[in-house]
């Protein structure tokens, strides 16, 4: 834990070092980030220093800002001039595997102070893809909050996006009486569901590129660069170039139809959002390749960095290119000559590995989702919705569908309004309307998402709402 002194109020609370500053002090300089009491090698950036390198401000609806670092995780709390008894906690998305820990601020900061709801938002102690640590971390900073403000929350919020929006799942699972409504957003609600998707949209490209490729469960430093090598084949016979958007052969067509109902379904501005995808670049070790290519599971062995073993499994799935009710002589061709992978480890139960998503909520749940989004799919909207149904949940389940192509693509009147949605259902018992999205023919219809989307995206291309 670290204690720093500035120009400003200083309380010390029991396992907690924080520093209180009032919304009208001036704001510090930056420090330098510190060495992790629980993470060797991991560095934990100052709590008081926005991402850009800039000190962090308090919102003038802020009555006071409170900072800090606990068991290698930095926090920040910001509490509104007319508080309302309520907090969010929010939980931040994949980071990639650096060794260095930041805390940023939610995208509706400002709104909740203005409603007068206080936030909390954490580090967390690790990156990667550690859902539990996130978990942990989220939940620790209830009991921050009281500590640093010496207030108890009456209600608290869940919140996260994309691997927050994990987080958040399994955060009101493992802990159904702490919180009081959830809004994950663009979120991996499907647990390892994401990384059979992964495995989906790359193991048909090659089948449909005639294309041998394979998926080692414990690859070779050098895997990387054979998967290099193999999908550098694989893309001319695909029609599609590393940076550059893609001119689809016949079989690239094939593809694109086959992702499309892996992520969803036939649904509006599909033909922009993969050649979208298709032109931006992946993710490191392997950013120089087109942004699918770069997700293969192969490359950790089906582990996502995290799990026990192989968490990927397409022996039983049915890949499809049409919505036909028997499978075209293409179809089963493709699933024939596709490769197959069995799972060594699924899901975890509890906080290790990668956290299972029942789909078994006890409070109000309002989603939001991309539906051209294709590195955490909209179909993930649509496996919680199913797990929620098959327990018995629907009614705290809403989901919305927003016309966008990017990942979290969200405008402010969009999450506001959901925010407040969320707010008005746990209060009042009424349920907001959403999408109905395990209805084929609704998300086909060329007006999908329109009902929640303000605002226009220029990358989305569908008819007009």
């Amino acid at each position: 834990m670290v204690m720093k002194w500035k120009h400003s109020i200083v309380v010390l609370t029991l396992g907690v070092s924080l520093v209180a500053t009032p919304a009208s002090a001036a704001p510090a300089a930056c420090t330098a980030p510190t060495p992790s009491t629980t993470q060797p090698g991991y560095l934990v950036a100052d709590p008081d220093c926005d991402v850009d390198g800039t000190p962090f401000t308090a919102l003038p609806d802020a009555s006071r800002v409170y900072t800090g670092i606990r068991d290698g995780a930095a926090w920040r709390v910001e509490l509104p001039r007319r508080w309302n008894g309520s907090l969010v906690v929010y939980a931040h998305g994949y980071r990639g595997a650096g060794t260095t820990v930041y805390v940023n601020n939610p995208a509706l900061r400002a709104h909740y102070l203005a409603r007068g709801f206080a936030w909390a938002s954490s580090s967390y102690s690790t990156n990667g893809y550690d859902v539990g640590q996130g978990v942990r971390d989220s939940y620790t900073l209830i009991d921050v909050f009281r500590r640093a403000t010496g207030k108890r929350a009456n209600d608290v919020y869940m919140t996260g996006e994309s691997m927050g929006g994990h987080v958040t799942a399994v955060a009101i699972e493992e802990h159904p009486r702490a919180f009081v409504g959830a809004m994950p957003t663009c979120g991996v609600i499907g647990d390892t569901e994401l990384y059979d998707y992964f495995l989906d949209a790359n193991v048909t490209a090659a089948a449909l590129a005639g294309v041998d490729i394979d998926f080692p469960l414990q690859p070779a430093a050098d895997y990387p660069q054979t998967w290099r090598e193999q999908v550098g084949r694989i893309l001319p016979k695909l029609g599609v170039t590393p940076g550059a958007p893609p001119a689809l052969t016949p079989a690239g067509r094939t593809w694109s139809d086959v992702v499309e109902r892996r992520t969803g379904g036939e649904r509006p501005g599909f033909d922009g959002a993969f050649a979208y995808w298709n032109t931006a670049r992946s993710i490191e070790p392997l950013s120089d390749l087109p942004f699918l290519f770069g997700l293969y599971p192969g490359v950790t062995g089906g582990t996502g960095g995290i799990a026990d073993g192989n968490v990927t499994d397409n022996r039983f799935t049915v890949y499809r290119s049409t919505d036909k009710r028997k499978l075209t002589a293409a179809e089963r061709r493709l699933n024939a000559e596709v490769l197959r992978v069995r799972h060594t480890a699924r899901a975890s139960d509890g906080l290790d590995g990668i956290p299972r998503v029942d789909g078994r909520p006890s409070i109000p749940v309002l989603s939001m989702h991309d539906i051209g989004d294709l590195f955490v799919p909209f179909s993930m909207e649509q496996v919680y919705a199913q797990r929620a149904a098959a327990n018995g949940r629907s009614n705290l389940f809403v989901s919305r569908a927003i016309r966008g192509v990017g990942h979290c693509d969200f405008t402010q009147p969009e999450l506001q309004r959901g925010f407040d949605d969320l707010v008005t259902w746990v209060r009042t018992g009424h349920r907001p309307a959403g999408d109905a999205v395990l209805n084929r023919r609704a998300v086909a219809d060329p007006k999908f998402g329109c009902r929640w989307t303000v605002g226009v995206r220029d990358a989305f291309r569908s008819v007009p709402c």
